[in-house]
């Protein structure tokens, strides 16, 4: 199982919009609005590291009104 932290900025006013969306989405856990140079925090989960791309790019980043995305997978050290 591969989990990552996706970090989505928006355009303005819209992030509630879009988290409700989001959560919406097979293989996201949670999506919380935050404040900073991020609009909202994802977390995601996928069994390859190729699923969670596609997640990321044919679903997450498809959704209108999502500007930027940054994924950061979680690694064990």
């Amino acid at each position: 199982m591969v989990r990552a932290y996706i970090l989505i900025q928006t355009e303005v006013g819209r992030a509630s919009a879009i988290a409700g969306l989001i959560a919406e989405v097979p293989g996201v856990i949670e999506a919380e609005d935050v404040t900073g140079p991020y609009d909202m925090i994802v977390r995601a989960e996928a069994d390859t590291v190729d699923e969670l791309g596609r997640l990321v790019v044919a679903k997450i980043q498809q959704i209108d009104g999502i500007t930027r995305t940054l994924t950061c997978p979680v690694v064990r050290l």
